[in-house]
């Protein structure tokens, strides 16, 4: 157990040594030279940490957004937290095993099913699988699952939802990344999807669809055509307003003036994206051809599902963007969603710009600006319903004021709560 352990929290759930690995088995199984495999297994680590580096960035300047929001609207509710209902999970319900077991056993599932199967994608988020190890974990053992039976049943719910979401995802992927060789591994997919289909039915169609990357400027303005630029003309208006809302008590700024910290809290989140969009392409130059090895020995035509953040590049305006209306959107459920008798469920800004972010690229692809807009508006509600469906559950389980946050988990979830249990109640 303690090998398993070791395995799972030191190497399967870090994803820049998972990933560096597999980049290296693929370069040895395409019999690259020694120094070409040393190359790309560490080229590969390194893009990925600065990948993680920008993300580091970035949640560091959200973490105090989402404290000076919640201060300057005055919002009490509930704070969607996986990790607080892991913890809870293995502390007192003694699930610590099992969560790890069904962890391996959705890997090994994804793997299964990717060989045998037209779904050739290999999920490769070991954070979310964890998640989804969890989720599956609780919802099996309180639905009366036990031992072995529990950890194959969760490793193929959770295998069969990491083959499928990016099954689902990759048509708008290749639409966004003219190329099939990548794939989404995100366990928010079907939110993304849910934009995708409100932004088709809202958004702009044919010759009348207009991309969000595509604005024409006026001379005077053609400065916001630079990424990084765009993104601080928005941000630091966004930090500065929230700010004076929240007032100068709100977060120990130390001796800075609290406008002031505001404003360069702004510039660090454009710094975050910045370093985040660098090891991205330092990532994508190292593992796609380096998986090329995993696909012609192991699973033919094997496809790579990564992280989310992979995808900025390729779209960045729509990121901003989505991160912009999911937070309009969950804002507005907030408020909603407490009058028909649900929690109220705060903003999560982490969420709403790793999930609203990559939302925006599917609801821009598929509907232009407006779809992008009125899709990323539906986001955000939908997002912050699920949760507050999941709330009711949870806390019937003796999980009090805990929800979590991936909707592909929360569906999962809702599967085995909903179905699997009257089914197994029936015998």
């Amino acid at each position: 157990m303690r090998i398993v352990n070791f395995i799972i929290e030191n190497i399967l759930t870090e994803a820049s040594i998972t990933i560096a690995l597999i980049a290296m088995l693929g370069l040895i199984l395409q019999k690259k030279s020694v120094g070409a495999v040393i190359s790309g297994t560490f080229k590969t680590l390194l893009g990925f940490q600065v990948l993680n580096a920008g993300s580091g960035i970035i949640t560091g300047s959200l973490t105090y957004f989402g404290d000076i929001f919640t201060e300057g609207f005055n919002m009490q509710g509930i704070v969607p937290s996986i990790e607080a209902i892991n913890g809870q999970a293995m502390n007192d319900l003694g699930l610590g095993r099992e969560i790890a077991f069904t962890f391996l056993a959705i890997f090994v599932f994804n793997i299964l099913i990717a060989r045998f199967t037209p779904w050739k994608y290999i999920f490769l988020t070991g954070q979310a699988i964890l998640w989804m190890a969890t989720m599956t974990t609780i919802f099996g053992y309180f639905v009366g699952l036990r031992g072995i039976v529990l950890i194959l049943v969760g490793g193929l719910v959770g295998g069969i939802f990491a083959v499928a979401m990016p099954a689902i995802a990759q048509p708008i992927i290749r639409k966004v990344t003219d190329s099939g060789e990548l794939a989404l591994g995100h366990f928010c997919t079907i939110g993304y999807i849910f934009e995708a289909g409100v932004a088709k039915v809202f958004g702009e169609r044919g010759e009348k669809k207009k991309s969000i990357e595509d604005i024409n400027l006026p001379s005077s303005f053609e400065f916001l055509q630079d990424t990084y630029l765009s993104v601080m003309v928005v941000m630091v208006p966004l930090y500065v307003v929230t700010a004076i809302f929240a007032g100068p008590d709100a977060v120990d700024t130390g001796a800075q003036n609290y406008l002031m910290f505001a404003f360069l809290q702004a510039i660090q989140f454009v710094v975050g994206i910045y370093v985040l969009l660098a090891g991205v392409r330092l990532l994508l130059g190292e593992i796609v051809p380096a998986f090329r090895g995993i696909a012609m020995k192991l699973v033919p035509d094997a496809v790579p599902a990564l992280d989310a953040p992979v995808f900025f590049p390729y779209s960045p305006n729509a990121v901003i963007l989505g991160f912009i209306t999911t937070t309009i959107g969950t804002v507005i459920a907030m408020f909603i969603l407490p009058t028909f008798g649900l929690a109220m469920i705060l903003p999560g800004m982490l969420t709403n710009f790793f999930a609203g972010g990559t939302a925006g690229i599917f609801g821009n692809a598929v509907g232009g600006r407006r779809g992008a807009i009125i899709g990323g508006i539906a986001h955000g509600f939908f997002i912050t319903l699920l949760p507050a469906l999941l709330v009711t559950i949870l806390t019937g389980m003796g999980f009090i004021n805990a929800t979590a946050t991936d909707v592909d988990t929360i569906v999962a979830a809702l599967l085995y709560a909903w179905i699997l249990s009257p089914i197994l109640k029936m015998f």
